[in-house]
């Protein structure tokens, strides 16, 4: 069996806090938009939705989010049922609905992204702008690196 180079193990465990990192957001995530009715999976679709600035399509959410576009179905027929999203008529795909965010929505993402705010505020306390930046960079390098692998 070959060894990992020193940069290979360097990126072993980049990825594997990088794994424990994601858990650790999403239980965060999960307090954080609890009070408000979502959920971060919730969140993480209707921020898609919200960044974009204009309603997308269930396929499009999954796409721009890197999740499964059956995830992204279920998690929007959930939050149309909760009146947080409606469902729009798409003049260029009849059957594929186009997703937007409900004036309910609209309210409880904003309340959830002031939360967010804070919190990432504290995070942030006693890092770099140019740490976080430099993180970013290596974090996008080797996802870019391993989508076209």
């Amino acid at each position: 069996m070959k060894k990992p180079t020193p940069e290979g193990e360097a990126l072993t465990h980049l990825i594997l806090e990088t794994f424990r990192l994601n858990g650790e957001m999403i239980a965060a995530g999960n307090q954080l938009t609890k009070p408000h009715g979502l959920t971060s999976a919730r969140w993480q679709v209707m921020g898609a939705i919200s960044l974009e600035g204009r309603s997308l399509t269930v396929a499009q959410i999954a796409r721009r989010m890197g999740l499964s576009r059956q995830g992204v179905q279920r998690i929007v027929n959930d939050l149309v049922k909760l009146d947080m999203l409606v469902l729009e008529p798409n003049l260029d795909h009849k059957r594929a609905h186009l997703v937007a965010i409900s004036k309910k929505g609209r309210k409880a993402l904003d309340q959830v992204m002031a939360a967010q705010t804070i919190w990432f505020n504290q995070l942030s306390e006693g890092l770099s702008e140019r740490q976080l930046k430099q993180a970013l960079k290596v974090l996008q390098s080797v996802r870019e690196r391993s989508e076209t692998n």
